[in-house]
C-alpha cells in the first residue's frame, strides 16, 4: 500500500488528506500491525485495507471532532492496537498521550510501536486504569469489554471540565447517560461507512 490508496481509503473519516509524514508513520503502523498481528490477536480484522477503514479511520474521525478543542494531554484506556490512542498522537504531536493496557502482550507491541514511530509524546503504562491517580483532559476508550466497569473506569480519569471519547456500539449511548451522570454528552456522531459505530463525547460538568 502506497500513500495516495491510504488516503483514498481514509478520506471518507478526514476533512484533509493526511500530511507526508503522517502518511508514512500511518504506513509503517500498518505494516506492524499486521506482522505482529500473525502471531498474535490484536485485531480480528485480517485484511490490511480493512484494518486501515476500521481501525485508522475510525480513530481518526475521533481525533478530529476531539481537536476542534485543544487539549494538552490525552489518555487511551484499554489502548489494544493503540485505537484511537496512537493516530490521536500522530495527528496531535503537542499533546501528550498515555496508552494504558493491562495485557503484558498488547503493551510490549504497543511500546515497540511507539518506538518504531518515533513517538516522543507517548507513554505506555502496562496497569488497568483503576490503579491510575491521574487525571486528563481528554480520556479516550474504544471496544472496551465489560462496558458497564469499562466506562466509570476510563471517566474517573476525566479532570474537571474535561472530555471523555468514545468510540462505542449504538446500543451503548443510552447506558453512557446512565453510568455516567456527572456527565454533559454532546449529541452522538455516527461512524462513517458503519450503521451501529458511534462517536460519543461528554464533558465532565464542573463543580
Amino acid at each position: 500500500m502506497d500513500a495516495q490508496r491510504l488516503n483514498d481509503l481514509l478520506s471518507p473519516f478526514l476533512v484533509t488528506p493526511l500530511p507526508a509524514d503522517q502518511a508514512d508513520q500511518f504506513l509503517q503502523y500498518l505494516s506492524l500491525l499486521v506482522k505482529w498481528n500473525a502471531t498474535m490477536s490484536l485485531t480480528g480484522v485480517r485484511g490490511a485495507e480493512q484494518m486501515v477503514t476500521r481501525h485508522f479511520g475510525e480513530s481518526l474521525f475521533a481525533a478530529h471532532h476531539l481537536a476542534t478543542e485543544p487539549f494538552a494531554n490525552a489518555c487511551d484506556v484499554g489502548s489494544g492496537a493503540g485505537f484511537p490512542g496512537v493516530p490521536i498522537a500522530i495527528s496531535q504531536t503537542n499533546a501528550c498521550v498515555i496508552l494504558i493496557e493491562s495485557q503484558q502482550k498488547k503493551a510490549t507491541f504497543l511500546r515497540e510501536l511507539v518506538r518504531t514511530l518515533h513517538l516522543p509524546n507517548v507513554e505506555v503504562k502496562n496497569v488497568r486504569a483503576e490503579a491510575l491517580a491521574l487525571r486528563s483532559e481528554v480520556v479516550t476508550m474504544r471496544a472496551v469489554e465489560k462496558f458497564e466497569h469499562s466506562a466509570p473506569a476510563a471517566a474517573s480519569l476525566v479532570s474537571e471540565g474535561g472530555r471523555l471519547g468514545m468510540l462505542i456500539g449504538a446500543a451503548q449511548v443510552d447506558s453512557a447517560a446512565t453510568l455516567l451522570p456527572d456527565f454533559i454528552f454532546d449529541v452522538p456522531l455516527r461512524i462513517p461507512q458503519s450503521n451501529e459505530r458511534m462517536l460519543l463525547v461528554g464533558r465532565r460538568a464542573r463543580r
